[in-house]
């Protein structure tokens, strides 16, 4: 049973900085070359639930902003609807992002198409994150044919032995001094899952600052209980198995 609730811990905004790469460091690499001047026209990230799609999504659009570059996100293929295409085609927006394209139904797949085809005549990029391989999209031939064309990469989760070494990086490279013992209760008893964590750590940090009290296993109780009505509870012991 899982303890945390993370839906009060205001994330920061996403970015490359405050994403923990893990086992996905070549895939890093490569989606920020391509982000600021990639010569493929597409560029598909897939993977299971928690483990970034989203932030790197996101990521990327902010990167290229960063860059001045114009750029754009759809949450899902739903908003790319006729006036969305014709607001694409229009713009000088340089970078597309489309959050699970897995997702699109017969009529967002035909959207799909078209707007692959605007990026690539107006010689933009388009990222787009998948829960399903390219294999198994469940979309037409023609547009999974032509995201195959461009780079394909699985976004892999981080393991759990090297969570503790990662968080605590992040920590460190914040500023943040969190003591082992608060990164053993949190992946002992919250959500795992990078996003849910860091968004626990960076609410921990401003409740540090506002408190003027460290980061411990009391104060993340305090905030818990206050914040979340939140109270312990047994540890699920067959999370570990």
């Amino acid at each position: 049973m899982e303890q945390l609730v993370f839906e009060l811990a205001v994330p920061e905004a996403p970015s490359f900085a405050n994403f923990l790469a893990g086992r996905n460091a070549e895939l890093v690499e490569v989606l920020a070359a391509f982000v600021i001047g990639g010569t493929d026209t597409g560029m598909l990230i897939w993977g299971g639930p928690g483990v970034g799609k989203t932030h790197l999504a996101r990521a990327a659009v902010a990167l290229a902003q960063a860059h001045g570059l114009g750029a754009r996100m759809f949450a899902h293929p739903r908003e790319i609807d006729d006036g969305a295409l014709a607001s694409v085609g229009a713009s000088e927006d340089q970078l597309i992002a489309i959050d699970g394209i897995d997702l699109a139904d017969e009529a967002a797949a035909a959207r799909l198409f078209t707007l692959y085809n605007l990026v690539k005549e107006r010689q933009a990029r388009l990222v787009a994150t998948s829960r399903a391989p390219l294999a198994a999209l469940p979309l037409r031939e023609d547009l999974r044919s032509r995201l195959g064309w461009g780079l394909v990469y699985e976004l892999l989760a981080l393991d759990d032995d090297a969570k503790p070494a990662a968080l605590a990086l992040y920590a460190k490279s914040r500023g943040i001094v969190l003591p082992d013992e608060v990164i053993d209760y949190l992946l002992r008893h919250g959500r795992r899952d990078m996003p849910s964590l860091l968004a626990t750590l960076a609410a921990l940090d401003r409740q540090s600052l506002a408190s003027k009290r460290p980061i411990t296993v009391p104060l993340l109780k305090t905030w818990l209980q206050r914040e979340l009505e939140w109270k312990p509870a047994a540890i699920d012991t067959s999370r570990n198995a």
